[in-house]
């Protein structure tokens, strides 16, 4: 039975290699049948009336367009007067590895942020609008303040109002148009994307269509897919930040879609009054919460997220209790461990007295080899005889691997671990330690993995549980499962800080269950 729970230890651990790939969400499709799709059209087409030909004045002159800028306590935005698109986007209270405020739109890509249309080319987003003011600069003072952009071409006219807010990232946006056939808009091409780095996370657009977060990956982007019904909102997202439209008024579809290998997404609604809510900046969960409007979503906390929401509420109130995560990451081990104090106690002992038994077992197996059936039946008497369960050592492991994913997923995502401190050398729970710098390249598969001490303290950890921890296994096997400590320390050596720590402190405290657990046994056989 040993050698099964040594197989489900290699699942679970392979599952948390390739996590991100087995739960990665479908992207369902909907796209109208041919005959839905020429039907639809015609209803279109016969409930408005066939506008004007969309006369498109040439791009302004640099010397014409305008730039705006705004101040709030918590970004700097640049605002366009071509198009009335954002330009720049700098958030103040978050730094990137150099030190300087993090930018989620340095320069707007093929379509431009916010950029309007008759069609999915956004044709509008070129035009010269007048502006009604020249910077805006909010505080406690001025909480609030508004900008309105207008264009009249022939036979349609554009008139854009953003309204922003100076203690929240919510900017409210009312696009005001007539003339026009349909109405466009997009987030834009970089909208929302810091740092799309990190290949274990998400990063390009999603959307949320009733309570189903869709995201798509940008390499396998291969057509266009449309989405209509409970559309709640789009965005661009990389690991910690977004950008993301909330529609106020109603929109009829949302489409993803690749221009010149980059992934657009946007919605189309009718003209007249279209409103909506843009926000732009970090994954702050319990501040999307409440807005109420859903995006909240926008953290993704895996498949597990029953579990993982109530553990992610502990682990804030243990750093309010604290003032550290780090601290606040032991707490919470040290928590979750305890409900399973009894069961990890009793897989223990029976563990220990499936080891005691092998050579038994192993006279079973020798004695009925060439009778499989009286092999089992043999072997279940020796349970029977000495009160062994053969699955005791499974189910604790196993009703730990949902709570262990959960924490996974919390500590690899939550941003406000990102540039968190613990003590000591580790400046940030978010990145790897690197306080020996680097396995240098030339070495295949681990050149330019991080090298520090949290990494091979768990490592020893989990070396010293294992040569504490009964076992059944032949000579063979147990060599294997010594390489189990040097595959997980090499596997770790690229994890967050804050992950690595977890799995440090949930060693430590199996080490001390299972050197209580040996002693207690050790008495009980020194009594018989």
């Amino acid at each position: 039975m040993e050698k099964r729970a040594l197989i489900a230890v290699a699942l679970a651990f392979a599952v948390l290699l390739i996590y991100q790939f087995i739960f990665i969400k479908p992207e369902p499709q909907k796209i109208p049948q041919p005959q839905q799709a020429a039907e639809e059209k015609q209803a279109r087409e016969e409930a408005k009336v066939t506008p004007p030909p969309l006369v498109v004045e040439k791009k302004p002159a640099p010397s014409t367009e305008k730039e705006i800028k705004v101040e709030t306590a918590l970004y700097s935005a640049v605002i366009s007067s071509r198009g009335a698109s954002i330009t720049h986007f700098e958030l103040k209270g978050y730094k990137d590895k150099s030190g300087k405020n993090v930018i989620l739109l340095k320069e707007t890509g093929l379509k431009p942020s916010l950029g309007i249309g008759a069609s999915d080319d956004f044709e509008l987003a070129d035009l010269a609008y007048t502006v009604s003011a020249k910077e805006i600069a909010l505080d406690q003072k001025t909480p609030s303040g508004s900008l309105v952009f207008e264009h009249a071409g022939a036979g349609f006219s554009v008139r854009r109002s953003f309204t922003f807010h100076n203690d929240t990232y919510k900017i409210d946006v009312k696009d005001e148009v007539s003339g026009l056939g349909d109405y466009w808009i997009t987030i834009g091409a970089d909208f929302g994307v810091h740092d799309a780095a990190d290949t274990w996370m998400h990063s390009g657009p999603v959307l949320l269509q009733e309570t189903n977060r869709l995201e798509f990956d940008p390499k396998k982007l291969s057509e266009s897919k449309v989405f209509s019904g409970g559309l709640k909102w789009i965005a661009q997202e990389d690991k910690y930040f977004f950008a993301s439209l909330v529609p106020v008024t109603p929109v009829e579809e949302a489409r993803v879609w690749k221009i010149k290998d980059t992934p657009i997404i946007a919605f189309r609604g009718k003209p007249g009054v279209n409103s909506f809510i843009l926000y732009a900046g970090p994954k702050e969960y319990d501040t999307l919460k409440a807005l109420n409007v859903g995006l909240e979503h926008i953290v993704d906390f895996g498949f597990f997220s029953i579990i993982a929401l109530p553990l992610f509420w502990i682990l804030k109130l243990f750093y309010n209790l604290s003032g550290n995560y780090g601290w606040a990451i032991v707490c919470l081990t040290t928590l979750v461990r305890i409900p399973f104090i009894p069961l990890v106690n009793k897989s223990q002992k029976s563990m220990k007295k499936m080891q005691d038994i092998q050579p038994k077992m192993a006279e079973v197996r020798e004695k009925y080899k060439k009778d499989p059936q009286r092999m089992q039946r043999e072997m279940m008497g020796l349970y029977k005889t000495h009160k062994v369960n053969p699955l005791g050592g499974c189910l604790p492991m196993l009703l730990q691997i949902p709570v262990f994913f959960a924490l996974y997923k919390i500590l690899m995502i939550a941003i406000e671990l990102r540039g968190a401190p613990f003590m000591l050398w580790i400046k940030d729970l978010s990145a790897p330690d690197t306080l020996f710098g680097h396995i240098p390249s030339l070495f295949p598969l681990i050149g330019g993995f991080a090298v520090g001490p949290l990494p091979i303290l768990m490592g020893a950890t989990m070396l010293i549980q294992q040569k504490m921890t009964p076992t059944s296994l032949d000579p063979t096997q147990n060599k294997i499962m010594m390489l189990m400590p040097i595959i997980f320390t090499f596997m770790f050596l690229n994890f967050a800080s804050g992950l690595v720590l977890y799995w440090l402190m949930n060693n430590v405290f199996s080490i001390a269950q299972q050197f209580y657990v040996n002693q207690k046994l050790a008495k009980e056989k020194a009594k018989e």
